[in-house]
């Protein structure tokens, strides 16, 4: 006998396994770092983008639309903004559209695709702390970048380990070479004679 099914649209409580799933997301959200997040989006944006009700649906809800975040990404960058337009509106495939935006801006900015969140762990409220790890890196990648466009304590977030990138000319890189040849020269002859490595495998 069919049963009626639920409309999956319809987004019910979470039971059994999905429940305890969610309690472990929800524990890794991280209230002393909303403080801080929501004090660095507020100084990096200026008094337009107000503040939220403290706490997860308080922040959840701030970001929603996807206006705060198109507004933090474009103050990141110091030439042209990567986001054009920001739309308040209701509707709720513009909001997760702005969303991508950001997301899309961030990665161009230098976060990494692993640090990224997806766009309903924030518009559903499916893992909030993921959407905090992106915010975290985004704001460890503008104090370690140092132009001019973080406005904040450089305290709040970790400066990102550089890339220290050498260049190298021909004669130097042949150098080198030499130095390896002669490192590998010095290993001929050495036999292997004596040495004791347990039993042989034995391959049935």
């Amino acid at each position: 006998m069919a049963t009626k099914g639920v409309g999956m649209a319809n987004k019910g409580p979470a039971y059994g396994m999905s429940r305890q799933v969610q309690d472990k997301i929800d524990s890794k959200y991280d209230s002393e770092l909303e403080q801080i997040l929501v004090e660095w989006i507020s100084r990096q944006c200026g008094a337009s983008v107000g503040r939220p009700e403290a706490g997860k649906m308080g922040f959840q809800a701030w970001l929603k639309d996807g206006c705060v975040l198109c507004e933090l990404i474009n103050t990141l960058f110091p030439g042209d903004k990567p986001v054009k337009k920001i739309n308040g509106s209701t509707m709720a495939f513009k909001q997760m559209e702005q969303i991508s935006q950001f997301l899309k801006a961030a990665e161009n900015y230098g976060v990494t695709a692993t640090d990224i969140f997806q766009t309903v762990d924030l518009y559903e409220g499916k893992d909030l702390a993921a959407v905090q790890r992106t915010l975290s890196a985004l704001g460890s990648l503008a104090v370690t970048k140092d132009e001019g466009t973080y406005h904040g304590d450089p305290n709040w977030f970790f400066k990102k380990a550089q890339e220290n990138k050498r260049d190298f000319s021909d004669d130097q890189l042949k150098a080198g070479k030499n130095v390896i040849g002669l490192q590998m020269g010095s290993n001929k002859g050495a036999s292997q004679e004596g040495m004791s490595y347990g039993r042989p495998r034995q391959i049935m």
